[in-house]
């Protein structure tokens, strides 16, 4: 008991589901605002106009990204739960036939035969549909669908990463505003990605490589866009 209460380990995985959440906001919000308002700037639109395409970019994305978590999130939720009813369902019908795969799973695992049928009879006395949702379907509460968090955390992190943008947009008051922005962008990507990585237990040099190159591919295509047809827009 007191090797159990000095040893502590810290795990990463049951951050997944708001951190996945989180960094796709905040990358979406950098990488789509920041493009959005390069491509105004690059096509020659007039300082309001730019700005008023960054808002419109963020209130749009925020939006637009707290429904699709959501609505996506629900989707697993629901299949958890009509897993979990079926199961449930199972239990009350053949927990006989349900106690024997619940042995067999633990069998699979390497436990020998007599002690898992003895582990499968104390985790159903304990919790039978728990131990089931766990093993046999592989669903853990640390795991489960919360479509709320990652709603507000999916809108929380792309306003936070559409932000930049468009605030120079508003503040910069010289002729180079695309460079700005393409400098302002990339620092940003490069720094979300090391970040992220980092918190989910990895180096960050490749979550940071990763964010940049496909930053810098949507910036250099609206940049292009903005070029070409920078003569309609003005």
């Amino acid at each position: 008991m007191d090797a159990l209460q000095t040893h502590i380990e810290t795990h990463r995985s049951q951050r997944a589901g708001w951190l996945r959440a989180a960094v796709l906001g905040a990358n979406d919000g950098l990488i789509s605002t920041g493009s959005l308002v390069l491509g105004m700037a690059t096509a020659g639109a007039a300082p309001a106009t730019i700005l008023l395409s960054g808002i419109a970019g963020l209130a749009a994305g925020a939006f637009s990204m707290a429904a699709g978590e959501y609505v996506s999130v629900s989707s697993q939720a629901d299949a958890e739960r009509a897993d979990a009813r079926i199961e449930a369902d199972a239990l009350r019908k053949y927990p006989d036939a349900e106690l024997a795969e619940l042995t067999e799973i633990y069998m699979r695992r390497g436990v020998e035969p007599t002690l898992a049928r003895q582990v499968a009879e104390q985790l159903t006395d304990h919790d039978d549909l728990g131990a089931h949702l766990r093993d046999e379907l592989g669903i853990h509460d640390v795991h489960r669908a919360r479509p709320v968090q990652a709603a507000v955390a999916s809108a929380a992190a792309f306003t936070a990463g559409a932000l930049p943008p468009v605030l120079l947009a508003w503040q910069w008051r010289g002729q180079n505003l695309p460079m700005a922005l393409v400098a302002t962008t990339l620092v940003l990507l490069a720094a979300l990605g090391f970040v992220a990585e980092r918190v989910a237990g990895g180096r960050g040099w490749r979550g940071m490589g990763r964010v940049l190159v496909w930053g810098a591919m949507a910036m250099a295509a609206t940049a292009l866009i903005g070029r070409l047809f920078g003569a309609q827009v003005a």
